[in-house]
């Protein structure tokens, strides 16, 4: 399988399944946060704004059989760069196409001689942080806190995570 995958840069005519990528992913923040509103009322919006601003030159898709499995892009300020997004089709997670990708952008970044390279996954994917931490992601650089203001009492937030002795809801 991940012999007959392709890594390419992403085409005008890659958007319509790209976009349905994005809405994939956004619909698994969804679940796992089990919040309906995340994405807002149009969840290819968060796509079309990501384009618009970086441009179809930030992407690049994973192809496999001439179908489009996967989507990889690389957000670059300066010497530093930020891996957004990174989607894999629900139907070939968990087969080494998000590592190949990944290891594809690192090789990229790596000869645009990018020092810092970061990525941003949501904190209760903790499939994705597994494999960023085995990819090399193991520094801290930032942290991004939140607070919820509309749910006071709400249930949603699991306990667990530490940063130096303080506890953090997720």
């Amino acid at each position: 399988m991940l012999e007959d995958l392709e890594i390419r840069n992403y085409m005008e005519s890659d958007y319509a399944l790209c976009q349905k990528l994005w809405i994939e992913l956004t619909e698994y923040h969804q679940e796992i946060y089990d919040d309906p509103s995340i994405g807002g009322e149009n969840l290819a919006q968060g796509f079309n704004d990501h384009l618009e601003q970086y441009g179809g030159e930030s992407f690049w898709v994973a192809e496999e059989d001439e179908k489009i499995i996967g989507l990889i892009g690389l957000i670059v300020r300066g010497k530093a760069a930020e891996v957004e997004p990174i989607i894999i089709k629900s139907s070939h997670r968990k087969k080494g196409i998000g590592k190949k990708l990944l290891q594809f952008i690192i090789n990229h970044a790596s000869e645009k001689e990018i020092k810092y390279l970061s990525i941003r996954p949501v904190a209760r994917n903790k499939n994705a942080l597994k494999i960023f931490y085995e990819m090399g992601f193991n520094i801290i650089g930032h942290i991004e806190l939140f607070m919820n203001l509309k749910e006071k009492e709400s249930k949603k937030w699991k306990t667990g995570i530490e940063i130096h002795d303080i506890p953090f809801e997720y």
